[in-house]
């Protein structure tokens, strides 16, 4: 779920793997890997996603919409 939601987050904001994973600081393989559920991001990186795309930590994880 939580991959599904961060691509969906990324691409309405018209961003990149390359462009989000530069405001994580972190590579575009980790952010593909991230989107593919094959690595979960770690309580810094999902704080992160939470401030650049203005969401709850509850919505990235599917937990509400």
């Amino acid at each position: 779920m939580f991959g599904q939601r961060i691509k969906e987050l990324r691409q309405e904001r018209g961003l990149t793997q390359i462009q989000l994973a530069e405001l994580l600081f972190t590579t575009q393989s980790t952010i593909g890997k991230y989107e593919r559920e094959e690595l979960q991001p770690n309580i810094e990186v999902l704080k992160r996603l939470c401030k650049v795309f203005e969401v709850s930590s509850d919505y990235i994880l599917g937990l509400n919409d």
